[in-house]
């Protein structure tokens, strides 16, 4: 915008388009060479000039993906955590299983799993003590 107050028409490419005619490693006299190759090259694409307004707005836009990434990679460090934290303890609760014969006899039982079988067991050992199937259902 600033040079073309002056008169010059400012060209603008996507430096994705440039960095395949850079030869060599990546300093300013590599990268004015490589531009000036990119430039002469008769499919090369030119964008236009952001207008102020269109920068603001863009600015905006990577300020709140910026923000929205570091609450989620938080997030996502603490889901990880839990996930670790809920398979120690499901390997406790496996190794209970794996010692308890009423616990295995009941996670047979199609809809069961380990979580139930475990529960079960630990809260209702001794299933004889209620008088029928109502009030066990009726504990439960």
């Amino acid at each position: 915008r600033e040079v073309g107050v002056f008169g010059h028409e400012a060209w603008l490419f996507p430096p994705a388009d440039v960095k395949p005619h850079v030869k060599r490693q990546k300093n300013d006299a590599a990268d004015a060479e490589a531009i000036c190759e990119a430039v002469t090259r008769p499919n090369m694409r030119f964008v236009p000039v952001k207008t102020e307004d269109q920068q603001a707005v863009l600015v905006l836009h990577r300020s709140r993906d910026l923000l929205m990434r570091q609450p989620l990679l938080s997030l996502a460090a603490q889901f990880e955590t839990l996930i670790e934290e809920i398979g120690k303890i499901e390997r406790q609760l496996m190794a209970w299983l794996r010692l308890n014969q009423a616990s295995q006899r009941l996670e047979t039982i199609p809809g069961v799993g380990i979580i139930t079988a475990t529960a079960f067991m630990a809260k209702a050992h001794d299933p004889s003590v209620f008088k029928s199937g109502r009030q066990f259902a009726a504990w439960l």
